[in-house]
Protein backbone atom coordinates (compact mmCIF):
# COMPACT_ATOMS: atom_id res chain seq x y z
CA UNK A 1 0.00 0.00 0.00
CA UNK A 2 2.94 2.24 0.43
CA UNK A 3 3.91 1.72 -3.50
CA UNK A 4 0.75 3.44 -4.17
CA UNK A 5 0.57 6.36 -1.91
CA UNK A 6 4.00 6.69 -2.32
CA UNK A 7 3.61 7.20 -6.57
CA UNK A 8 0.22 8.96 -5.56
CA UNK A 9 2.33 11.80 -4.05
CA UNK A 10 4.80 11.57 -6.24
CA UNK A 11 2.28 12.33 -9.17
CA UNK A 12 0.22 15.73 -7.04
CA UNK A 13 3.57 17.05 -6.69
CA UNK A 14 4.42 16.96 -9.91
CA UNK A 15 1.03 18.27 -11.23
CA UNK A 16 0.68 15.11 -13.35
CA UNK A 17 -3.31 14.02 -13.43
CA UNK A 18 -3.67 10.83 -11.22
CA UNK A 19 -7.03 8.80 -9.87
CA UNK A 20 -7.02 6.71 -6.76
CA UNK A 21 -10.05 4.06 -7.02
CA UNK A 22 -10.53 2.51 -3.96
CA UNK A 23 -13.60 -0.07 -3.04
CA UNK A 24 -15.40 1.33 -0.28
CA UNK A 25 -18.65 -1.23 -0.17
CA UNK A 26 -18.38 -5.19 -1.30
CA UNK A 27 -15.39 -7.44 -0.96
CA UNK A 28 -12.22 -6.14 -1.00
CA UNK A 29 -13.15 -3.01 1.12
CA UNK A 30 -10.27 -0.91 1.56
CA UNK A 31 -8.34 -2.32 -1.99
CA UNK A 32 -7.23 0.67 -4.09
CA UNK A 33 -5.98 1.16 -7.35
CA UNK A 34 -3.99 3.86 -9.00
CA UNK A 35 -4.67 4.58 -12.35
CA UNK A 36 -2.62 7.23 -14.28
CA UNK A 37 -2.59 8.28 -18.10
CA UNK A 38 1.35 7.21 -18.75
CA UNK A 39 1.71 4.52 -17.47
CA UNK A 40 -0.31 1.44 -16.24
CA UNK A 41 -2.18 0.99 -13.40
CA UNK A 42 -0.91 0.25 -9.69
CA UNK A 43 -2.11 -2.00 -6.91
CA UNK A 44 -5.26 -4.28 -7.30
CA UNK A 45 -9.35 -4.00 -6.33
CA UNK A 46 -9.24 -8.02 -5.99
CA UNK A 47 -10.15 -8.92 -9.36
CA UNK A 48 -8.20 -8.47 -12.80
CA UNK A 49 -11.16 -7.85 -14.85
CA UNK A 50 -12.63 -5.55 -11.86
CA UNK A 51 -9.37 -3.80 -12.33
CA UNK A 52 -9.65 -3.30 -15.97
CA UNK A 53 -13.11 -1.86 -15.86
CA UNK A 54 -12.50 -0.17 -12.91
CA UNK A 55 -9.10 2.02 -14.50
CA UNK A 56 -10.72 2.52 -17.61
CA UNK A 57 -13.70 4.41 -15.60
CA UNK A 58 -11.26 6.61 -13.45
CA UNK A 59 -9.07 7.80 -16.63
CA UNK A 60 -12.88 8.98 -18.05
CA UNK A 61 -13.02 10.52 -14.76
CA UNK A 62 -9.76 12.24 -14.66
CA UNK A 63 -10.54 13.50 -17.77
CA UNK A 64 -12.65 15.06 -17.07
CA UNK A 65 -11.54 16.53 -13.79
CA UNK A 66 -14.02 14.85 -11.69
CA UNK A 67 -14.21 12.62 -8.83
CA UNK A 68 -16.78 10.44 -7.92
CA UNK A 69 -18.74 6.73 -7.18
CA UNK A 70 -18.74 4.27 -9.41
CA UNK A 71 -20.98 0.79 -8.86
CA UNK A 72 -19.86 -2.83 -10.46
CA UNK A 73 -20.20 -6.42 -10.49
CA UNK A 74 -17.57 -8.22 -7.89
CA UNK A 75 -16.23 -9.35 -11.63
CA UNK A 76 -16.41 -5.64 -12.68
CA UNK A 77 -19.78 -5.96 -14.52
CA UNK A 78 -20.77 -2.24 -15.50
CA UNK A 79 -24.80 -3.36 -14.90
CA UNK A 80 -24.27 -5.11 -11.35
CA UNK A 81 -28.78 -4.46 -10.86
CA UNK A 82 -28.52 -7.26 -13.40
CA UNK A 83 -27.22 -9.81 -11.13
CA UNK A 84 -29.07 -11.66 -8.67
CA UNK A 85 -27.92 -12.45 -5.26
CA UNK A 86 -24.30 -10.51 -6.05
CA UNK A 87 -22.75 -8.52 -4.01
CA UNK A 88 -22.56 -4.87 -5.20
CA UNK A 89 -19.27 -3.07 -5.56
CA UNK A 90 -18.82 0.42 -4.94
CA UNK A 91 -15.60 2.43 -5.84
CA UNK A 92 -14.65 5.69 -4.77
CA UNK A 93 -13.07 7.47 -7.37
CA UNK A 94 -10.90 10.49 -6.57
CA UNK A 95 -9.27 12.19 -9.33
CA UNK A 96 -6.17 14.57 -9.01
CA UNK A 97 -6.08 16.50 -12.57
CA UNK A 98 -3.86 19.20 -13.58
CA UNK A 99 -5.42 22.53 -13.61
CA UNK A 100 -6.75 23.41 -16.98
CA UNK A 101 -4.70 25.39 -19.25
CA UNK A 102 -5.39 28.41 -21.11
CA UNK A 103 -3.00 29.48 -23.74
CA UNK A 104 -3.10 33.17 -25.19
CA UNK A 105 -1.38 33.91 -28.27
CA UNK A 106 -0.86 37.70 -29.11
CA UNK A 107 0.54 40.08 -26.68
CA UNK A 108 -1.82 42.59 -26.81
CA UNK A 109 -4.01 44.52 -24.17
CA UNK A 110 -6.55 42.38 -23.78
CA UNK A 111 -4.35 39.68 -22.91
CA UNK A 112 -3.27 40.71 -19.54
CA UNK A 113 -7.56 40.88 -19.05
CA UNK A 114 -7.50 37.72 -20.01
CA UNK A 115 -4.81 36.34 -18.13
CA UNK A 116 -5.54 37.81 -14.91
CA UNK A 117 -9.61 36.66 -15.12
CA UNK A 118 -8.51 33.03 -16.21
CA UNK A 119 -6.16 32.67 -13.07
CA UNK A 120 -8.78 34.22 -10.77
CA UNK A 121 -10.91 30.72 -12.38
CA UNK A 122 -7.88 28.66 -11.60
CA UNK A 123 -6.18 28.14 -15.29
CA UNK A 124 -2.73 27.72 -15.84
CA UNK A 125 -2.35 30.47 -18.48
CA UNK A 126 0.87 30.81 -21.15
CA UNK A 127 0.99 33.88 -23.20
CA UNK A 128 2.65 33.45 -26.34
CA UNK A 129 3.89 36.32 -28.80
CA UNK A 130 6.70 36.09 -31.80
CA UNK A 131 7.57 40.07 -30.91
CA UNK A 132 9.81 39.80 -28.03
CA UNK A 133 9.48 43.51 -27.27
CA UNK A 134 6.07 42.73 -26.12
CA UNK A 135 5.82 39.05 -24.80
CA UNK A 136 7.63 39.87 -21.17
CA UNK A 137 6.87 38.93 -18.02
CA UNK A 138 6.92 42.25 -17.03
CA UNK A 139 3.71 42.93 -18.88
CA UNK A 140 2.10 39.62 -17.69
CA UNK A 141 3.08 38.87 -14.43
CA UNK A 142 0.13 37.38 -14.03
CA UNK A 143 0.88 34.37 -16.65
CA UNK A 144 2.49 31.56 -15.68
CA UNK A 145 4.39 30.95 -18.93
CA UNK A 146 5.16 33.74 -21.79
CA UNK A 147 6.66 32.49 -24.28
CA UNK A 148 8.30 34.67 -27.11
CA UNK A 149 8.01 31.76 -30.46
CA UNK A 150 5.80 31.44 -33.14
CA UNK A 151 2.94 29.44 -32.55
CA UNK A 152 4.19 26.36 -34.63
CA UNK A 153 6.93 25.19 -32.68
CA UNK A 154 4.75 25.74 -28.62
CA UNK A 155 1.87 23.27 -30.45
CA UNK A 156 4.93 21.07 -31.77
CA UNK A 157 6.29 20.90 -28.47
CA UNK A 158 3.26 20.86 -26.17
CA UNK A 159 -0.07 20.72 -28.03
CA UNK A 160 -0.46 17.16 -27.19
CA UNK A 161 -1.26 18.79 -23.79
CA UNK A 162 -4.39 19.98 -24.20
CA UNK A 163 -7.42 18.25 -23.97
CA UNK A 164 -11.44 19.14 -23.37
CA UNK A 165 -10.56 21.03 -20.25
CA UNK A 166 -8.15 23.33 -21.86
CA UNK A 167 -8.60 26.69 -23.83
CA UNK A 168 -6.30 28.46 -26.87
CA UNK A 169 -7.70 31.77 -27.04
CA UNK A 170 -6.51 33.77 -30.20
CA UNK A 171 -6.27 37.49 -30.18
CA UNK A 172 -3.99 38.58 -32.55
CA UNK A 173 -5.36 40.09 -36.28
CA UNK A 174 -2.11 39.48 -37.83
CA UNK A 175 -2.72 36.82 -40.36
CA UNK A 176 1.16 35.14 -40.15
CA UNK A 177 0.21 34.58 -36.68
CA UNK A 178 -2.95 33.86 -36.17
CA UNK A 179 -3.34 31.51 -38.74
CA UNK A 180 -0.68 29.13 -37.58
CA UNK A 181 -2.08 29.08 -34.48
CA UNK A 182 -5.45 28.20 -35.49
CA UNK A 183 -4.02 25.44 -37.81
CA UNK A 184 -2.20 24.30 -34.33
CA UNK A 185 -5.49 24.51 -32.07
CA UNK A 186 -7.07 22.52 -34.12
CA UNK A 187 -5.45 19.86 -34.48
CA UNK A 188 -5.17 19.59 -30.95
CA UNK A 189 -8.27 18.08 -28.57
CA UNK A 190 -8.16 21.53 -26.89
CA UNK A 191 -12.11 22.32 -25.47
CA UNK A 192 -12.48 25.53 -26.42
CA UNK A 193 -10.46 27.87 -29.53
CA UNK A 194 -11.84 31.00 -29.60
CA UNK A 195 -10.32 33.63 -32.20
CA UNK A 196 -10.96 37.50 -32.03
CA UNK A 197 -11.84 39.75 -34.74
CA UNK A 198 -15.47 41.10 -36.61
CA UNK A 199 -17.16 38.72 -38.63
CA UNK A 200 -15.74 40.86 -42.02
CA UNK A 201 -12.07 39.35 -40.11
CA UNK A 202 -13.18 36.02 -39.91
CA UNK A 203 -14.55 35.97 -43.10
CA UNK A 204 -11.47 36.75 -44.56
CA UNK A 205 -9.30 34.57 -41.80
CA UNK A 206 -11.23 31.46 -43.33
CA UNK A 207 -10.20 32.32 -46.86
CA UNK A 208 -6.47 32.06 -45.94
CA UNK A 209 -7.13 29.02 -43.51
CA UNK A 210 -8.79 27.46 -46.86
CA UNK A 211 -5.91 28.76 -48.69
CA UNK A 212 -3.67 26.42 -45.98
CA UNK A 213 -5.69 23.51 -46.62
CA UNK A 214 -7.90 24.06 -43.63
CA UNK A 215 -11.39 23.75 -44.45
CA UNK A 216 -13.29 21.02 -42.95
CA UNK A 217 -16.45 22.01 -41.76
CA UNK A 218 -16.39 19.97 -38.87
CA UNK A 219 -13.04 22.14 -37.84
CA UNK A 220 -14.35 24.94 -38.36
CA UNK A 221 -17.45 24.24 -36.28
CA UNK A 222 -15.01 24.34 -33.29
CA UNK A 223 -14.10 27.78 -33.89
CA UNK A 224 -16.12 30.19 -31.47
CA UNK A 225 -15.23 34.05 -33.81
CA UNK A 226 -15.57 36.46 -33.13
CA UNK A 227 -14.94 35.17 -29.47
CA UNK A 228 -16.91 35.57 -26.43
CA UNK A 229 -20.58 36.11 -25.10
CA UNK A 230 -23.08 38.64 -26.81
CA UNK A 231 -22.88 41.24 -23.41
CA UNK A 232 -21.80 44.37 -25.06
CA UNK A 233 -18.28 43.54 -24.02
CA UNK A 234 -16.52 47.33 -25.11
CA UNK A 235 -13.39 47.12 -22.45
CA UNK A 236 -10.75 44.37 -21.96
CA UNK A 237 -12.11 43.16 -18.84
CA UNK A 238 -15.36 42.99 -19.85
CA UNK A 239 -14.45 41.18 -22.82
CA UNK A 240 -12.13 38.69 -20.96
CA UNK A 241 -15.05 38.45 -18.97
CA UNK A 242 -17.47 37.43 -21.98
CA UNK A 243 -14.74 35.28 -22.74
CA UNK A 244 -14.36 32.98 -19.68
CA UNK A 245 -17.98 32.98 -19.49
CA UNK A 246 -18.35 31.63 -22.85
CA UNK A 247 -15.58 28.61 -22.29
CA UNK A 248 -17.57 28.04 -18.73
CA UNK A 249 -20.79 27.88 -20.77
CA UNK A 250 -19.36 25.61 -23.97
CA UNK A 251 -18.03 23.13 -21.03
CA UNK A 252 -20.88 22.83 -18.98
CA UNK A 253 -23.29 22.16 -22.31
CA UNK A 254 -25.16 25.51 -21.29
CA UNK A 255 -26.99 27.69 -23.55
CA UNK A 256 -25.51 31.28 -24.01
CA UNK A 257 -26.03 33.65 -26.71
CA UNK A 258 -22.26 33.49 -28.31
CA UNK A 259 -21.46 36.27 -30.86
CA UNK A 260 -20.21 33.69 -33.27
CA UNK A 261 -24.11 32.69 -33.53
CA UNK A 262 -25.26 36.45 -33.79
CA UNK A 263 -25.15 38.93 -36.61
CA UNK A 264 -24.10 42.08 -37.25
CA UNK A 265 -21.74 44.10 -35.65
CA UNK A 266 -20.38 42.78 -32.39
CA UNK A 267 -20.35 46.75 -30.83
CA UNK A 268 -23.44 48.46 -30.13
Amino acid sequence: MSEIYDALSTAIRAEAPVALATVIEGPSVGAKLLVRQDVGPLGSLGNDELDRVAARDALAELEAGRSGVRHYGPAGETTPEDLVDTPLVRVFVESWARPPQMWIFGAVDFTAALARVAKVLGYRVLVCDAREIFATARRFPMADEVRVTWPGPIFEERGAELGPRDAVCILTHDPKFDVPAVQGALASRAGYIGVMGSRKTHDKRLERLADVGVSDPTDLGRLMSPIGLDIGARTPEETAISICAEISARHTGRTAPSLRDGSGPIHS
